[in-house]
């Protein structure tokens, strides 16, 4: 290490570190640390140590710090260095306590008094250093002794000051934002710092601010948009480049709060347009930063309002990014194309080739980039090929959490788009048997209400080879030696309902299978409830058929072994299994019928099957029920709480509050009353509602007994033995809640076919003949090249319509027509905020209704009423800082017209309509409802065989698609 402000260190530091660098293990490191924790300790306690000498022992603590060890015995060393005036002593004590110490140590007291002296240096290095620790160790608590001077220190002369002070103001809003609230104006006006640096250090702050409320800054896109050029145009000293790309940092912080700004803003995007469009004609392809600056601009693309050549120049810059040999750069092109599919899915028909290539690269995250790129383009015509594509991937990885992740995607796709129930069965069962306890309970829940209602329509043909096919699939998977429990409960379950259903299974064969399950698994009582409640069902069924039921061996010792079992559940099941052996056909045929797991139950909460019974009782002299109210001197179980206030127990304890003293009487009543008013006498009625409400009386009120009752102001008062309650007198601090405008966003137009050319995936691998199977596998995700074809396609699928009165349409645009009213503002010409050599030309730009464009879009015929505020100042010369006065600014938003996407499917539509009947899990009936058919495709064969376009499998209705196998459940 060199020298440290002019003081050489020692030979025996320099061995130090030498000795540190050459270790050769980590045990040899460490008793190479303890040997100088030794030293230091015995050292820095010595008398009389010079300065030179106790700043090389903090460094060398700093040393022991860094490598995992403890120096908290010369914490309080340091702590003292940050007291001396040396300059290269104070600065080296700071650092030390910035790397010991965290806001909550409690040597943090012992440096606030030092810090606020150092804040008020005449040496800016000092005050520097002092806002270096203000960063790092200030606390919520010690924030107010602080503040002033740190928002005093925003207009210091020097540059690295204020933006210290700055930074200082941000850590502050992030620990604490009630304690800077009324300071946010000043990150607005060190946005128009005549220093870059300092300008850019305010972009991190108002980053945050614009997350949290983006419509309190819509009035700065201008300002952002005039920086933003200003840095691209290279009017940025030269100290600011870095690989010859212009203040990248700077760019990229601004980007994303383009893009925030932008999103779902059709006016404020339209001030973007150019300078996004110039940034990505200039950006370096050939550095690291250059590449990442093209990616922001293509992520601040994909969020705010589309524009057709934009999106072009995007999907070029996805092109380069997917032909590089570079892994980094192939990540970058596919998270970029995930993020633009959304508003232009042929952009992904372009590039079909390089997606397949990744997703068969050997690097596992550019492995997993891909199937989140597949995962977000999947449709019924390629969701076989996805989800048997990740399926095979969940079966090759380790990772349990990523597992979880892919098991559920994979149930999701299949549950929104799968083309038949059979195949959704049959994925189905390989996601539970390799994802094992991984995937949501839910879904096997899902899946046996999906077999137990079949196809939902009258066909009972198609229903029983469903149920056959899950048997058959089921009998062959039950033999293998280690399945999932929530697998095994399905298995179980259709076993139980459906195996012996056709006759092609015996009872017997049935029932050997399952009492193998619940030996192989008898540490499961989950397992074993699923396997007798499905041994029940198989003998209800041969008794209601007339058949004789023989119960075997091992089936029989089960049975035996569950009638002993500690559990109870497990116990009740096998005493109602060994009772329904006993019955007759017609009683089994009433207590399990076939096949009735999806009709409804009637409940008689009222009991009334058993009034006779109760009748014929008290007659016989049987004493009638009494209710609980009654049995406990109430009258009615609903005035329990308000008889509970006003009811004074003499034999019960009492746990409202005590009762108000007697006021002292004054000197014209009787000794009598006097004496008898210091007594605790309970009140007539203790009513706490009316004595919350009520102030004491300057007067006191004769009673009608005499006695004087004072009262109390019990304002705010917390009640400490009745009710935890608090007194309606008490000021109300909540807040109501902002309505939130959100602004549609229509989608872009499909660029057309002349204007979109097809990007070749890799010049250098264009004589190299593609293969068939890869050719194969590119039809089966992208549905081929031909777009015509895919457009026909996607054309063709039809979306049931919903009915709306005509009485709702014409509502319904008369408020369309009311929302757009739009309050604008006379733009102001954007200043020069960091170009203060060169004078400000004021250009006025045409104000654009930004709704004109989108009456194309909408079938409305409405009138945008635009009310144009003027500044009142005639003055010709833009005022830059009235910009960002500390004026409250009244930001007024009109409605916008919600217009659905285009990307979108178009089952959004029926987000609204009924649910889908439930279903238990054991077998037992539940509630069902009846759902509304839809009619799908030119004819219905076709569509359950291929363009199914959703499976609604009684889950909660996604964003993408509320209608999971409605046409299924009809």
């Amino acid at each position: 290490m060199g020298s440290q402000g002019g003081f050489g260190q020692s030979k025996e530091f320099l061995d130090l570190i030498k000795s540190i660098g050459e270790a050769r293990s980590k045990a040899e490191e460490d008793r190479i640390v303890l040997h100088e924790i030794e030293t230091l300790k015995r050292r820095i306690t010595e008398p009389d140590i010079p300065k030179r000498k106790m700043k090389e022992y903090i460094i060398r603590l700093v040393y022991v710090e860094m490598l995992g060890h403890d120096a908290s015995f010369g914490y309080i060393h340091a702590v003292k260095m940050t007291h001396d005036d040396n300059i290269h002593l104070k600065r080296t004590g700071y650092l030390a306590v910035t790397l010991f110490l965290n806001e909550d140590h409690d040597l943090i007291i012992l440096i606030v008094n030092t810090i606020q002296k150092d804040l008020k240096s005449d040496n800016y290095l000092v005050v520097c250093a002092a806002l270096n620790v203000v960063c790092k160790l200030i606390n919520e608590e010690t924030i107010p002794a602080v503040l002033p001077q740190v928002v005093e220190l925003l207009g210091h002369q020097k540059e690295a000051v204020r933006k210290k002070a700055v930074m200082a103001l941000h850590r502050f809003y992030q620990r604490a934002p009630s304690s800077v609230n009324h300071l946010i104006s000043n990150f607005r006006k060190k946005l128009c710092d005549n220093d870059p640096g300092v300008m850019g250090a305010t972009l991190c702050p108002l980053y945050d601010l614009i997350t949290i409320d983006v419509n309190a800054y819509k009035d700065l896109v201008a300002s952002f948009a005039s920086i933003l050029k200003q840095v691209a145009e290279r009017r940025l000293p030269k100290s600011y480049d870095y690989h010859q790309m212009p203040a990248p940092f700077i760019q990229i912080k601004l980007l994303k709060i383009l893009a925030l700004l932008g999103s779902g803003d059709k006016k404020a995007s339209e001030q973007m347009y150019t300078i996004i469009g110039d940034i990505m004609r200039k950006c370096d392809s050939t550095s690291n930063i250059g590449n990442a600056v093209l990616y922001e601009c293509i992520c601040c693309i994909s969020s705010m309002h589309p524009n057709p050549k934009l999106l072009e120049s995007a999907a070029d810059a996805i092109a380069k990014f997917l032909k590089s040999d570079s892994h980094n750069l192939k990540y970058l092109g596919i998270d970029a194309l995930g993020r633009l599919i959304k508003l232009s899915p042929e952009i992904a028909e372009q590039h079909q080739l390089a997606v397949i290539d990744c997703l068969e690269d050997p690097d596992d995250t550019l492995k997993r980039k891909t199937f989140e790129l597949l995962y977000k383009m999947t449709k019924s015509s390629n969701v076989e090929v996805i989800v048997d594509r990740m399926i095979d991937y969940m079966i090759n990885i380790n990772d349990s959490h990523y597992k979880t992740e892919i098991a559920s995607r994979c149930v999701e796709l299949a549950e929104q788009f799968a083309p038949s129930n059979q195949w959704f069965i049959q994925t189905m069962n390989r996601v539970f048997e390799h994802a094992g306890d991984l995937v949501n309970p839910k879904v096997a829940h899902n899946l046996m209400r999906l077999i137990a209602e079949g196809f939902g329509e009258e066909d009972d043909t198609a229903d029983s080879q469903l149920r056959s096919s899950a048997v058959e699939s089921y009998l062959r998977i039950v033999v293998e030696p280690k399945l999932p429990s929530t697998f095994l409960q399905v298995i179980c379950w259709v076993l139980g309902e459906y195996g012996t259903a056709d006759g092609k299974y015996s009872a017997s064969y049935i029932t050997g299978k399952l009492c193998d399950v619940a030996e192989a698994y008898s540490t499961d009582d989950t397992v074993k409830a699923y396997a007798i409640s499905a041994l029940m069902k198989i003998y209800s069924f041969e008794i209601a058929a007339g058949r004789k039921v023989d119960v075997l061996p091992e089936c029989q010792s089960f049975i035996e072994e569950l009638l002993a079992s500690h559990s109870t559940d497990l116990q009740q099941r096998a005493y109602e299994l060994q009772a329904i052996l006993g019955l007759d056909a017609n009683v089994a045929t009433n207590i399990m019928p076939m096949d009735a797991s999806c009709e409804d139950i009637e409940i008689d909460r009222s009991l009334s099957f058993v009034n006779s019974y109760v009748q014929q009782s008290i007659e016989k002299g049987a004493q009638p029920y009494i209710p609980e109210s009654e049995r406990s001197g109430m009258t009615d179980v609903s005035s329990f709480r308000s008889q509970e206030l006003h009811e004074v127990s003499s034999h019960a304890l009492r746990f409202e509050a005590y009762e108000l003293p007697k006021p002292v009487m004054p000197s014209r009543v009787s000794p009598i009353e006097q004496s008898s008013s210091n007594e605790l006498v309970p009140a007539p009625e203790p009513s706490y509602h009316a004595e919350m409400h009520q102030v004491a009386s300057s007067v006191p009120s004769v009673s009608d007994t005499g006695s004087l009752e004072l009262k109390l102001k019990l304002d705010g008062v917390q009640r400490k033995w009745g009710r935890p309650t608090y007194s309606s007198a008490a000021p109300s601090t909540s807040n109501a809640d902002i309505p939130k405008i959100q602004n549609g966003a229509p989608q872009l137009d499909a660029v057309s076919s002349s204007s979109s050319k097809a990007v070749s995936y890799d010049s250098r691998r264009q004589q190299v003949e593609i293969s068939a199977e890869k050719q194969k596998l590119a039809a089966s995700l992208f549905g081929g090249t031909s777009k015509s074809h895919k457009r026909q396609s996607s054309g063709s699928q039809k979306v049931p319509k919903t009915n709306i009165p005509a009485a709702e349409k014409s509502h319904v645009a008369k408020n369309a027509t009311s929302d757009t009213a739009v309050l604008e503002r006379t733009p102001q010409p954007p200043p020069d905020l960091l170009d203060l050599d060169e004078s400000t030309v004021s250009s006025s730009a045409q104000s654009l209704d930004p709704f004109k464009q989108l009456e194309g879009l909408l079938d409305l015929n409405q009138d945008t009423s635009t009310l144009t505020t003027s500044d009142a100042s005639a003055s010709g010369a833009p005022d830059v800082m009235s910009l960002y006065g500390e004026t409250t600014l009244n930001v007024q938003s009109g409605g916008v017209p919600n217009l659905l996407p285009a990307g979108r499917d178009e089952a959004n539509l029926l987000s609204g309509l009924a649910g889908t009947p439930n279903r238990d899990g054991h077998g037992e009936n539940t509630v069902t409802n009846p759902t509304q058919q839809l009619n799908k495709g030119p004819n219905a064969k076709e569509s359950l065989e291929k363009d199914a376009l959703v499976r609604q499998l009684g889950v909660t209705p996604t964003g993408q698609n509320p209608n999971l196998f409605r046409d299924l459940l009809g």
